[in-house]
């Protein structure tokens, strides 16, 4: 039972008014009134246009369907669809070459390239756990992961084991800090002569390269080295098991790894109701304070996590300096779709949750303005703005936070904005999206699953698609990475802005995130997601090799390198025959990844985990992974190549294979052998339903069934 009250013309949960009203606000300089009034005024003068946008989409999406009905005998001809595309609007013409002129952006976003986390907010362990990132131990990574080889007992230190773990480390420094005669390998003492640094009588090809230190001259504890604007802390201790093992005393190689993080209210987080944004808001509010704690235990041990404090160090003149000891915070706010209950306009209808969003999380955002050694050293918000279709969506987030700052007395374009390249529409407009937003964006970024969501629903009547695994060699998806990053450079991103690469979702196969994730500042990137601090760790080492200024100034030689017609290209199953064994596997695969992740999002209000496949593989999973799975599976039943008993009766059968996979959860309840809980019937409407979802979203079922199960329990 949701209790309200109203604040001027607006309807709010009393619940949610009293967090705002007794934590949000004190200290802000923000009066009870003016937010209530300020969120009142948002919702009246926004929510029409944001209500047309929707519009819009759907009726461009009735579009494209006839089109496809009336052409699925003919020949495809791109230029065709092209032209049939721009007369409908969903292609708007590009005008003059322009740059951004955004303004005030930390480094972090400027000038230093590097791994990036996303972690959902509502989980306070992760969201500290993701900021404290911005630091990891190189050893520890390695130790502990599959990156040099499967590892044994984490509990009883190997020795043969740490030591490929020292000589990696002396590897990573001999072609990241050269020496300029001998190795890493061969040192035996290192200390400081002069200012300079001493390896046994060696020293350091570039000597610019030593920009600090933490102890006496010549008994250092701590040697801070950077390399592409990145550091690396090389921590001595000859008492410990590994410093011992170590002819220099090298303890450990901290390395600069998580650089940013975006806390997530949208796909990785299940928030319902004004209960659960209250936790969002809660943790993000706790990070920008900076007093966000949260207790942990492990084994007997209980202890209490908090923010890590910056790190202090002496420069070789003697000077004090320090490192940020956090990654930089920005905030994922839900898309234009999504209702709330939490608040209700002056009509009793729940408000668009993306203008609560921006609204409460810019508030929040003033502790951190006002405090010193915050989050950002430049005063900027940065929100990233998810599932835009086309400039004229981006353009009414650039509205919404326009306004925002106004009632709030911020100055222009504080607020900066992060476009999630993931939609078709958005992907083809690239470059106009960007200039709508060209005074606050500071963030770009593909996303290959909710990208191929929406490739397959816009495409949905066009024909049968390809399987999830085969989209990743198909011709659009070549072209809408490179195209991300060459309009990104084009629109003069570079040194304002990040450019960034997906996620790896494979959190325990590291060996085979360092072989290929190299690839994405190969690509220009100078941002990617990885699915854990560990991940960020071993993939900062990527940004040591290659320096990604140098190689978007040689991509910017080099553009076009792919075409609109070719991002226009369907993804079309067509010759590709398969047998009915491969059918099988494909629609087992998505029924049980679907099914992994929407009863945990049904029944436990887990937005993100680790599911394991069909071949009990962990994946990372989240809203994304769900649309690109039910989206498939739609789109074969639509056009036949399978039939409902078949996904069905894959529906049962993985759900018991679920079921066995979650049996260690004290708090798991099954789905079979009933098939008729809330979970699994939501699994159910985003198969047989998905081709009649906006956009082919999943968060209308997902919310409708989790609501449901919260209801019962009221």
């Amino acid at each position: 039972m949701i209790h309200l009250e109203k604040k001027f013309g607006i309807s709010v949960s009393t619940e949610f008014i009293d967090f705002i009203e007794q934590e949000v606000l004190p200290n802000t300089g923000i009066s009870v009134e003016k937010f209530w009034t300020g969120l009142a005024r948002v919702v009246r003068e926004l929510t029409p246009t944001n209500r047309e946008l929707l519009e819009t989409r759907s009726h461009i999406q009735s579009q494209i369907d006839e089109w496809h009905k009336a052409n699925q005998n003919k020949e495809f001809d791109v230029l065709e669809y092209k032209k049939f595309l721009h007369s409908i609007g969903y292609i708007v013409p590009q005008r003059e070459p322009f740059s951004i002129d955004t303004e005030n952006v930390d480094p972090e976003i400027s000038s230093i390239a590097g791994p990036q986390l996303v972690v959902p907010i509502t989980n306070a362990r992760f969201a500290l756990n993701a900021a404290n990132a911005r630091w990891g131990s190189l050893y520890d990574a390695l130790y502990g992961t599959d990156a040099l080889e499967q590892p044994t007992s984490k509990i009883t230190y190997d020795k043969q084991r740490g030591q490929k773990v020292i000589d990696w480390g002396r590897n990573f420094l001999d072609d990241t800090f050269p020496l300029k005669d001998g190795s890493w390998s061969d040192i035996s003492n290192i200390n400081l002569k002069d200012g300079c640094l001493d390896f046994s009588g060696k020293r350091l090809q570039a000597s610019h390269q030593f920009v600090g230190y933490v102890g006496e001259p010549d008994e250092l504890t701590c040697l801070v080295l950077q390399n592409n604007n990145l550091h690396v802390r090389i921590e001595f201790d000859k008492s410990s098991s590994v410093g011992q093992s170590d002819l220099a005393g090298i303890s450990d190689i901290v390395i600069e790894s998580a650089i940013s993080t975006i806390m997530d209210c949208e796909d990785s987080i299940s928030a319902v109701d004004a209960s659960d944004k209250i936790v969002a808001y809660r943790n993000w509010l706790g990070m920008m304070k900076g007093d966000l704690t949260e207790e942990v235990s492990k084994g007997d041990h209980t202890f209490t996590r908090k923010l890590n404090s910056d790190f202090s160090y002496k420069t070789p003149n003697g000077q004090t300096a320090t490192l940020k000891g956090r990654s930089l915070m920005l905030v994922r706010n839900v898309g234009h779709l999504m209702a709330t209950p939490t608040v209700l306009d002056q009509n009793g209808d729940a408000i668009f949750e993306g203008l609560l969003d921006a609204f409460c999380t810019v508030t929040i955002a003033l502790h951190d303005i006002k405090r010193k050694n915050g989050n950002s050293s430049s005063g900027s918000v940065y929100v990233v703005k998810p599932k835009m279709h086309g400039p004229a969506e981006v353009a009414f987030a650039c509205r919404t936070f326009e306004l925002v700052e106004e009632i709030l007395g911020l100055p222009a374009n504080t607020v900066k904005m992060g476009i999630m390249d993931e939609e078709r529409r958005t992907s083809v407009n690239l470059c106009e999206c960007i200039r709508a937003a060209k005074s606050r964006v500071a963030f770009i970024n593909t996303g290959f699953l909710d990208r191929t969501g929406d490739e397959i629903h816009t495409n949905m009547q066009a024909g049968p698609m390809l399987r999830k695994s085969d989209m990743k060699s198909s011709t659009w998806i070549e072209a809408y990475e490179n195209r991300n990053v060459d309009i990104g450079l084009q629109c003069g991103l570079q040194g304002r802005a990040q450019i960034g690469k997906g996620m790896w979702a494979m959190p325990d196969q590291m060996s085979d995130m360092l072989e290929q994730k190299l690839q994405h500042p190969l690509d220009g990137a100078n941002c990617a997601w990885v699915p854990s601090p560990t991940a960020a760790t071993l993939h900062a080492t990527h940004y040591h090799k290659i320096n990604v200024q140098k190689r978007q100034d040689e991509l910017r030689a080099n553009m076009e390198r792919s075409s609109l017609d070719e991002l226009l290209q369907i993804p079309w199953l067509l010759g590709d025959k398969l047998t009915d064994g491969e059918i099988q596997d494909e629609v087992e695969n998505n029924c049980q990844g679907i099914l992994g992740y929407v009863v945990r999002w049904v029944d436990q209000g887990i937005g993100c985990s680790k599911v394991p496949d069909i071949h009990n593989v962990q994946l990372m999973e989240d809203r994304a992974t769900c649309r690109i799975s039910s989206q498939s599976l739609s789109n074969w039943l639509y056009h036949n190549v399978v039939d409902h008993d078949l996904v069905f009766n894959a529906l049962k059968k993985m759900a018991t294979i679920v079921d066995a996979q979650n049996s260690d959860d004290v708090n798991y309840r099954p789905m079979s052998p009933g098939f008729d809980t809330e979970a699994f019937l939501a699994a159910h409407d985003l198969v047989f339903k998905g081709a009649l979802q906006p956009s082919g979203y999943t968060e209308p079922i997902l919310h409708e069934w989790r609501r449901e199960l919260k209801a019962k329990h009221d």
